[in-house]
C-alpha cells in the first residue's frame, strides 16, 4: 500500500512509513510485521488467512480449530451435521448396514452406538413372527408395534390364528382364546377335536 504520514498501525499504533511499510486487511491497516496470526503469531502479510470473528487466523490454525468428522476423521469446513453427540460431514452420516445417507432422514442408534436407518434397525433387531418370519414393526404412521406373545414366541396380531380353522385368536373375545397343543395354535373347538382324535387313536 502507499503510506502517508497519517497511516497508523491498528496493532501497535505506530506510524506506517517507507521504512516500516504497511498492509490493509480486515478493513484495518497494519505494519507488515504486525499483521500476524492471532493464534500462533506467524506472519500473514501476502498469504492466505481466515477472518474468524474479526481476528486473522492462518490456514493451519484455522484447520486445527475445526471439528473432525466422526466417520472419516477429516476436518469439517462447510456444512456440519451433529447427531448422537458427534459431528459429521452430511455425506458421511450413513446407515451402517445399507450405507444410505441419513441427512434429514429418521434414524436410530443401537446399543453399541452404531447408526441405522429405521428400516435396517427393524430388520436387524425387531422380533420375528413365528408364523410368517417377518419382523414385527410399527404400521405406517405408528410409533409402536403390537405383537402377541404366546408359547415364548412372538406373533403379528394378524398371524395369531387357529392353525386348523383360521379363527383370529384373542383373549379379549369370548370363545376366541388360544388353546395350544404341541406348540401349535388352536382355538378351543379345534383343540377339543384334536384331543378327541388323539384319544380315539390311542384306543
Amino acid at each position: 500500500m502507499s503510506s502517508s504520514d497519517h497511516d497508523i498501525c491498528s496493532r501497535c499504533e505506530g506510524n506506517i512509513d517507507s521504512t516500516n511499510p504497511g498492509c490493509t486487511a480486515l478493513e484495518r491497516t497494519f505494519h507488515v510485521s504486525c499483521f500476524t496470526c492471532e493464534q500462533c503469531g506467524g506472519s500473514l502479510a501476502g498469504g492466505s488467512f481466515y477472518n474468524v470473528n474479526g481476528k486473522a487466523i492462518c490456514e493451519k490454525d484455522y484447520e486445527e480449530s475445526l471439528e473432525r468428522c466422526a466417520k472419516c476423521n477429516k476436518t469439517i469446513s462447510e456444512k456440519l451435521l451433529r447427531a448422537s453427540g458427534n459431528a459429521y460431514h452430511p455425506q458421511c452420516f450413513q446407515c451402517v448396514n445399507c450405507l444410505k445417507c441419513l441427512d434429514g432422514i429418521a434414524f436410530t442408534v443401537d446399543s453399541h452406538g452404531a447408526v441405522h436407518c429405521v428400516d435396517c434397525f427393524h430388520d436387524k433387531y425387531a422380533p420375528r413372527c413365528a408364523i410368517c418370519s417377518r419382523p414385527i414393526i410399527p404400521e405406517d404412521g405408528e410409533k409402536d408395534s403390537v405383537r402377541v406373545i404366546a408359547m415364548d414366541k412372538s406373533f403379528h396380531v394378524g398371524c395369531y390364528r387357529c392353525e386348523d380353522c383360521g379363527l383370529q385368536l384373542s383373549s379379549q373375545i369370548e370363545g376366541h382364546g388360544c388353546y395350544p397343543l404341541d406348540q401349535h395354535l388352536y382355538c378351543k373347538n379345534c383343540n377339543s377335536k384334536r384331543l378327541t382324535a388323539i384319544a380315539q387313536s390311542a384306543r
